[in-house]
């Protein structure tokens, strides 16, 4: 059975991709860690769509997470036509104050997993020559980010690795996007753990919602572009770095965002 596997599907982006396709009559198979909100949703789709649905609760941290995936959608019968790399999560701060587990399991996932699955699903995918991978940067992966710097660098990484297997894959008919929002309206801020005020330092401009995130990715699908910014005002600041050295860039961020942290560091030692 043709499906189309989103990680992070219990919310945010990803259960908004699952929400969308499920319109378009795509079965789907959904991951994350929370089964119980796989489950509800798995079910609200199935009933709303006529579609399968299935779910996988698993932490994509976890060591080869990646292999029991493709695993358990290999011994289901399960052709997974578009792959959407979804999961990942942000950390704020000053690096070397951060918990080094947490920035070392979001490398992991952001990266390690994103690749690992994408690999995996790529075989089939140039077997039937066709496919897509639609895998979920940020605005963040274009130029380096002070009090973000492990979390900028994921993304980074993710949009240079998207760009480069589509390239790739391009004559084998599969598509690959890398997808680039910018604040968008899910729990990522507080997931992260970001304070109030660094928080509304980075939403001042406005947030979209996920429902636009998702509908730019399509669009940037359906075209074959190899990666997408969704909304104007985030492609003009992403593309700020074509003209700006990166030098200004992390100064001026940094000059925002440092005091916040001085400040919550000061009052906690107190």
């Amino acid at each position: 059975m043709k499906a189309t596997l989103i990680t992070g599907a219990s919310g945010g982006i990803g259960k908004v991709f699952a929400r969308r396709l499920a319109e378009e009559k795509h079965n789907l198979v959904l991951v994350a860690r929370s089964e119980d909100k796989l489950a509800k949703l798995c079910n609200e789709l199935m009933d709303k769509h006529a579609i399968t649905a299935h779910y996988v609760a698993i932490d994509l941290i976890d060591f080869e997470a990646d292999k029991r995936l493709y695993d358990q959608t290999e011994s289901h019968g399960l052709e997974i036509e578009w792959l959407i790399n979804n999961a990942g999560f942000g950390s704020m701060g000053d690096f070397a104050r951060l918990e080094l587990e947490n920035e070392i399991e979001m490398i992991n996932l952001n990266i390690t997993a994103l690749v690992a699955l994408t690999h995996r699903y790529l075989q089939q995918m140039r077997t039937r020559k066709r496919g897509t991978i639609i895998n979920v940067a940020s605005t963040a992966g274009f130029q380096p980010v002070p009090f973000m710097a492990t979390y900028a660098a994921t993304k980074a990484f993710v949009k240079s690795f998207s760009e480069a297997i589509a390239e790739e894959n391009r004559l084998h008919n599969i598509t690959v996007t890398a997808l680039c929002p910018g604040p968008t309206e899910t729990n990522f801020f507080d997931a992260a753990n970001i304070g109030s005020d660094a928080k509304n330092a980075f939403l001042k401009r406005g947030m979209q919602t996920p429902e636009a995130v998702v509908e730019a990715a399509l669009r940037a699908v359906k075209g074959g572009k190899s990666s997408v910014v969704s909304g104007w005002s985030n492609y003009l600041t992403a593309r700020l770095g074509n003209f700006v050295p990166n030098s200004i860039i992390t100064r001026a961020v940094a000059g925002v965002l440092r005091p916040k942290f001085e400040e919550k560091r000061q009052i906690e030692q107190k």
